[in-house]
């Protein structure tokens, strides 16, 4: 079995999201910015552009203290990728009549508030339960950076197999993560959320209890 990781997209793992990229289609023309951009730019800015951009919010994010997403590896390759974020980060993904869009508008800036908008796998890693351990490991990134609550907008009919199936997920495996649903504004894709809570710190182990000394005997004055 491949020895997996995950670690956060920081600008010293820039190369690693390229080469993973550079394998599909897709990937080579959004890099990651379709939640982020309008309509209208993404028109207006292709491939190349795209990819500066999202190289320039990878670097912001190394500022800000808060990575865009998740890398997958296996044996030390790059092999899957999970947009995983607060929701400010994605802005056009919070918008208007999509079925991602925030339940309250005052979530889209909401720094607890994050979202897990989109999956890669890179072809022959496909079908092997990467997308659930992304996800895993998507819901402990957003724990350890603040989130109160993680988003989502899967596919409900996974049989469909779209490329924006395969992109959101399907609904099974953010149900197995314990996400509910939240409403659903197009049939088959729902809003769903998982309520995420501060991880414990483990409890100190508890100290035994001292045995009281013996109380001497006294012997009584005559």
């Amino acid at each position: 079995m491949p020895e997996t990781s995950f670690h956060p997209l920081t600008p010293d793992r820039w190369d690693d999201l390229v080469a993973l990229f550079e394998t599909d289609s897709m990937t080579r023309n959004c890099w990651c910015m379709v939640t982020r951009l309008t309509g209208a730019e993404l028109r207006e800015f292709k491939g190349p552009q795209r990819r500066q951009m999202f190289q320039q919010l990878v670097k912001q994010g190394k500022k800000d203290g808060v990575a865009p997403g998740i890398l997958a590896y296996q044996d030390g390759k790059p092999v899957g990728w999970l947009a995983v974020a607060p929701r400010s980060m994605t802005p056009d993904w919070n918008k208007g009549r999509k079925s991602s869009a925030v339940e309250a508008e005052a979530d889209a800036a909401d720094p607890a508030c994050w979202g897990a908008s989109c999956f890669f796998v890179r072809s022959g890693h496909r079908k092997q339960g990467l997308t659930a351990d992304l996800l895993d490991a998507g819901i402990e990134l957003a724990r350890k950076g603040g989130a109160s609550r993680l988003e989502a907008c899967p596919m409900n009919d996974e049989d469909k197999r779209s490329p924006v199936g395969m992109c959101v997920g399907p609904k099974r495996i953010f149900e197995r993560a314990g996400f509910e649903t939240v409403l659903e504004r197009k049939a088959g894709r729902p809003l769903m959320r998982l309520k995420v809570s501060a991880k414990k710190a483990d409890k100190p182990a508890a100290k035994k209890a001292a045995t009281p000394a013996k109380a001497k005997s006294r012997t009584k004055a005559r």
